[in-house]
């Protein structure tokens, strides 16, 4: 397995040269910034880069748009990700953009060469590796449904005007419907928003906080 790496701490950069090298890992190149990845891919055409998410200049995203450019010119590459935090929108960008062959895992699980090992070659087979971490807070994100899901445009359209401040009458004029067909969308709303009748007047208060959240 042929790996280039591009990680601009020069102390990780070079451990994990070694580590690899001493499970018989052939790393083509060590790089320290997205730019410098981009031309070894060029250049060794590897079987799988390892990346640090946040490298030079500005150490926000470079390196997974880089990641994400080796992706889209040599689909051919694998990419394992590599950063210090859970960042969930990194891990969808990578995953959602051609998810076979792509790792994202914490930097902590560098530090068991076995662990570190199986991840590459289970990317280099095409696999998609993500880390228990951000495996767990994906799914956790994942249960927490939109508020709004279950409504129906007309039942938007209601609470929209509710959030407006408009009164019943004044939703009824707006929407072209009769007073009776607003108060249903009203408790149909309530019952999807699971605000229970002992909330009283408050329930149109709740609801709308509900819409402003979501």
């Amino acid at each position: 397995m042929r790996v280039v790496i591009a990680e601009d701490s020069a102390l990780l950069r070079e451990g994990i040269v070694l580590l690899l090298s001493e499970q018989g890992v052939d790393v083509v190149a060590a790089v320290a910034d997205g730019e410098a990845l981009l031309r070894a891919v060029d250049e060794h055409r590897p079987d799988v880069c390892v990346v640090d998410v946040r490298m030079p200049p500005t150490f926000i995203d470079e390196g997974l748009r880089a990641a994400l450019a080796v992706r889209a010119n040599w689909p051919e590459v694998r990419v394992l990700v590599l950063s210090q935090y859970v960042e969930e929108r990194y891990a969808f960008d990578l995953v959602s953009n051609n998810g076979n062959g792509v790792g994202y895992l914490l930097k902590d699980r560098v530090s068991d060469a076995d662990e570190f090992v199986d991840a590459l070659e289970r990317v280099n087979a095409g696999e998609t590796v993500l880390d228990p971490e951000v495996v767990k807070q994906l799914l956790a994100r994942s249960r927490q449904r939109d508020p709004l899901a279950d409504l129906t445009p007309r039942e938007r359209d209601v609470l929209n005007a509710m959030a407006g401040g408009r009164s019943n009458a004044g939703i009824a004029s707006d929407l072209v419907i009769g007073t009776a067909a607003v108060e249903k969308y009203i408790r149909s709303i309530f019952t999807k928003f699971g605000l229970q009748p002992e909330a009283g007047d408050h329930r149109r208060v709740l609801a709308v906080l509900r819409f402003l959240g979501a």
